[in-house]
């Protein structure tokens, strides 16, 4: 437990200047599938494109964040107003993007969708655009926070689960399990994007805790009888708990007040 509580001050400290819900200004480009960033480093394989509707991103490492940033959504519009929206589109965010000229690279389908009625084409043209983005919650109303049990588990000796449907503004920054009415938790570590593991796997069925940060709030989320005793590789079970917190950061006066104008 006093590992737990050492994780939630660290990371809320180390967020608080974060504010994700600032617009910024950057450049994006694209992949011409969402393949590309489905099969990415957040680990998602081909369920990212029930994550988006195949509006994806990588982004630049401080957005993926060490993973803890896959998932997030994004608002994101080109600045070319004769070619593009005003709303833009939301992406999904999940993979990372290494290069050094763009914040994102979206898949062709989230590119093409900031572009004006029948313009999809005219933008592709262009592969680089100018671009103003800002973090904006994850919406899953009818879907709860999921587990997918990885093919690379071995009952008992290994358990690695795939974090899916994450709502909210949030980040999921730690991850404990124990048996379900076993108060002797142990941790998960995050293996790689949405990916968590541990060697250390309890018996019977399965409860977990996950420490949950918005901004400079944070919160620990207790989903009990998550996998049964008998849980099986390839398998997505349900949570029956829903994370929708939206993120409130110290902001500083110059921040936009999260209005898309």
């Amino acid at each position: 437990m006093a590992l737990f509580l050492c994780f939630l001050f660290f990371f809320l400290i180390s967020s608080a200047s974060a504010c994700d819900r600032c617009r910024h200004q950057s450049k994006a480009a694209y992949f011409s599938t969402a393949s590309a960033l489905s099969s990415g480093a957040c680990g998602y394989g081909s369920l990212a494109l029930g994550l988006g509707g195949g509006h994806l991103a990588a982004g630049v490492p401080s957005l993926y964040k060490d993973g803890a940033g896959c998932g997030a959504c994004f608002q994101i519009r080109c600045k070319n107003t004769t070619l593009c929206t005003k709303q833009g589109t939301r992406v999904t965010l999940t993979d990372l993007n290494k290069s050094n000229q763009t914040d994102f690279v979206l898949s062709s389908r989230a590119f093409m969708a900031m572009a004006q009625k029948g313009l999809g084409q005219d933008i592709l043209r262009h592969g680089i655009v100018d671009v103003e983005y800002k973090r904006v919650p994850c919406e899953y109303k009818n879907q709860n926070l999921a587990l997918r049990v990885e093919e690379s588990s071995q009952k008992p000796h290994y358990l690695a689960i795939k974090i899916l449907y994450q709502g909210g503004q949030t980040e999921i920054v730690a991850i404990d399990v124990a048996q379900v009415g076993s108060s002797n938790w142990g941790f998960l570590t995050r293996n790689n994007g949405a990916i968590w593991d541990t060697s250390r796997v309890p018996a019977g069925g399965l409860q977990f805790r996950f420490l949950v940060t918005a901004g400079y709030d944070g919160k620990t989320v207790w989903a009990q009888n998550v996998l049964p005793a008998n849980w099986k590789p390839g398998m997505i079970y349900d949570t029956k708990v829903q994370i929708s917190d939206i993120a409130k950061e110290g902001c500083s006066t110059t921040c936009d007040d999260g209005s898309w104008k």
